[in-house]
């Protein structure tokens, strides 16, 4: 009886497993992430290869976007069905195929449709579908944990330009992303076996009734407040966007070079990181759509202040202060889904919200192309920016209001 109770306790939420698989899925996470940046960096390259207009070399990044949410609205279902261990398989072998495919392209075309069909799916796994999965393993920490495996992207973000920079130089973009394919397979489907474990019934079963009473308190039907969410979330991403795609590019038009571009991102994304532990923090304390709106006033402020100012220095001061301020928002989607809605369908709900963040990276990612292809400028992408950035808030806003109103009213 003493060896079952043990193990009972190693395997309750908030315990010592529980932190181990945190770390883990963090790893899994910052691997995966490579498709979301790897474009970024080669982007001018591939855009003087192809001989294409800026527009159209936006087009790889934004299909793979797209196959990013597939990956989290499909691989989410599945994980709620049959845990997170197929997933991530399917994910190891996306990305080793896609970059391998993607590395002997012979024009755009074959190029997006590596993206789009292969390291699209294998990233979004590696995404919204460990994000839910995590969260059943924490109560206390949930918001810490959700935001930990979220910075895995960042995370990402922070090495993987740096380890494309120094290899690009030396073996050209095609070497590069064959050597990325056959990383990434060769981690991701080993480290998936750790995950076999899944939450107890009575795990589950008290997480159920948490979610009910608060979506009691806050007086309102699961499908609103997901539609709410979605709304939300592409706006916000559609903002955010403008500097992630785009730093790389914009820095080699004003003469800085695409090099100092890729440092740029990489500091605002680790700085990211910070933000997004952060947010996780104040997300266990204060809640997560206080956290949000917080968070949404930052990103716009940052976007602002791109307008104004584009020395070198300050180009990476206003990076830094992006990653700072805007690091924390997708995670939050995921808590509040958490907090409010069936935990038995999270792998579906996160992944259909983190699914519209996404698609607003993608649209953001073209406009903002586009845009720069009709006025040889940015500024006003940056504006564009900013003013989706503001119907983020405006929906952001209206919803913790509500919850405030909601936790007000006597019992």
């Amino acid at each position: 009886m003493s060896a079952v109770l043990a193990e009972s306790d190693r395997h309750h939420p908030d315990g010592p497993y529980a932190w181990l698989r945190l770390w883990v899925a963090l790893v899994v996470a910052t691997i995966a992430g490579v498709g979301m940046w790897a474009i970024v960096v080669v982007l001018p390259d591939v855009q003087s290869e192809f001989s294409v207009a800026r527009g159209d070399a936006s087009l790889p990044y934004t299909v793979m976007m797209f196959g990013f949410a597939f990956g989290t609205i499909v691989m989410g279902r599945m994980a709620d069905r049959t845990g997170i261990v197929v997933p991530i398989v399917i994910a190891g072998v996306c990305l080793g195929v896609g970059f391998v495919l993607a590395g002997l392209s012979p024009n755009i075309y074959v190029f997006s449709l590596a993206h789009a069909l292969f390291i699209g799916v294998g990233t979004g796994t590696g995404f919204a579908p460990m994000m839910a999965d995590i969260s059943h393993w924490f109560v206390k920490k949930r918001g810490l944990a959700v935001v930990i495996v979220a910075s895995g992207n960042y995370l990402a973000g922070t090495l993987w330009p740096l380890v494309l920079r120094f290899a690009m130089p030396e073996y050209g973009w095609r070497a590069t992303y064959i050597g990325i394919g056959i990383f990434c397979a060769a981690t991701i489907i080993p480290l998936a076996f750790f995950f076999k474990r899944r939450p107890s019934h009575q795990t589950l079963a008290a997480a159920d009734q948490a979610s009910a009473f608060a979506r009691a308190d806050l007086g309102m039907s699961p499908g609103m407040l997901q539609a709410l969410l979605v709304v939300a979330g592409f706006a916000c991403c559609v903002a955010m966007s403008m500097p992630q795609v785009h730093l790389v590019a914009y820095c080699g038009d004003l003469g800085y070079g695409t090099a100092r571009g890729a440092e740029m991102l990489s500091l605002m994304l680790f700085l990211g990181i910070a933000s997004r532990i952060g947010s996780g923090i104040f997300a266990d304390r204060i809640g997560g759509a206080a956290t949000l709106v917080i968070g949404s006033i930052m990103q716009g402020t940052a976007l602002v202040l791109y307008l104004f100012f584009n020395g070198l220095t300050s180009l990476y001061v206003i990076s830094g202060i992006f990653g700072l301020f805007q690091g924390g928002i997708v995670p939050m989607y995921a808590v509040i889904c958490r907090e409010f809605l069936p935990p038995r369908e999270a792998g579906a709900r996160i992944g259909l919200v983190i699914s519209a963040t996404i698609f607003g990276m993608a649209f953001g990612g073209w406009i903002s192309g586009a845009i720069y292809d009709w006025t040889q400028s940015y500024r006003l992408a940056f504006l564009n920016g900013v003013a989706w950035n503001a119907v983020n808030l405006a929906v952001v806003f209206w919803l913790l209001n509500k919850r405030q109103k909601a936790m007000a009213q006597p019992a």
